[in-house]
């Protein structure tokens, strides 16, 4: 009984911060309405007139770029996973010419601002390789490494928290060591994999709002564009950050109850 109590605590804290959410959401969404209708909070509030109407005037570039900032995360996820896979087993090994190097490309990415990476890959790389790149294969390929150097710690760190035993139960039963990967160790610590995984993959949609200092035309560079056209700064990051919050916020709630679901079952 004990077990089934404190199991069901985590879920009903998660209950109760997810309804608050979803309160502060509704109460922005009405202050927002208040102050748009001229309301208390109505124009002229503070000095400045306010005018969303010029969102509905650019509505078509501020989606392409809501929906460049999805596209793009996709697929730097999905690199970053493959990156992160590999280097995440390469770390495994116990020969250290192999995690030697892999070990440094992980410090160096974990332990350095993703702004000044960013830059770095822009304007420095194509110096020291010879190889000119846009900014969108710059950011592209800054971001997949970026979030494959978290992502292989989280896969190495999901592969050894399951029990030695079953490793040696499984080489007993003859099993190659991919066998033992593919058909004991990994489906078990993918479970344990998912709440990080996803916690890192919602960090690279945020991080994707880096992008606008090499003019991809992602959410923000959009709204930077905008306003310098239309000198309306405050309603469009205002709408950029409704946008980002309206996006994040349910796969923070999804994220947050798989966390809760992974954990292990007492009765």
């Amino acid at each position: 009984m004990d077990g089934v109590e404190s199991s069901s605590e985590p879920k009903s804290r998660s209950a109760l911060g997810t309804a608050l959410l979803i309160i502060l959401a509704l109460a922005g969404a009405w202050a927002a309405l208040r102050h748009f209708s001229g309301g208390v909070l109505g124009a002229g509030a503070g000095g400045y007139d306010w005018d969303f109407g010029v969102l509905w005037k650019y509505r078509s570039l501020l989606m392409s770029g809501l929906l460049y900032t999805l596209l793009f995360t996709v697929i730097c996820v999905v690199l970053g996973l493959l990156v992160g896979l590999v280097t995440g087993l390469g770390r495994l090994s116990s020969n250290p010419v192999i995690t030697a190097p892999l070990r440094a490309y992980i410090e160096v990415f974990r332990c350095t601002p993703v702004l000044v990476q960013l830059v770095w890959f822009y304007y420095a790389l194509p110096v020291l390789t010879g190889i000119e790149m846009s900014a969108v294969v710059a950011a592209t390929l800054c971001l997949s490494l970026y979030g494959g150097a978290f992502y292989s710690e989280i896969v190495r760190g999901g592969i050894i928290s399951i029990d030695a035993g079953q490793t040696e139960a499984a080489k007993a039963l003859g099993m190659t060591r991919l066998q033992l990967l593919r058909r004991v160790i990994l489906p078990q610590a993918f479970k344990k994999m998912v709440p990080p995984l996803m916690n890192q993959s919602i960090m690279q949609l945020k991080n994707t709002s880096l992008l606008s200092v090499l003019a991809v035309p992602d959410l923000l560079y959009q709204g930077q564009v905008i306003a310098h056209d239309t000198y309306r700064p405050l309603e469009l990051y205002t709408f950029i950050a409704i946008a980002y919050f309206a996006v994040l916020l349910p796969i923070t709630i999804w994220a947050k109850r798989m966390e809760f679901g992974s954990g292990p079952k007492e009765v």
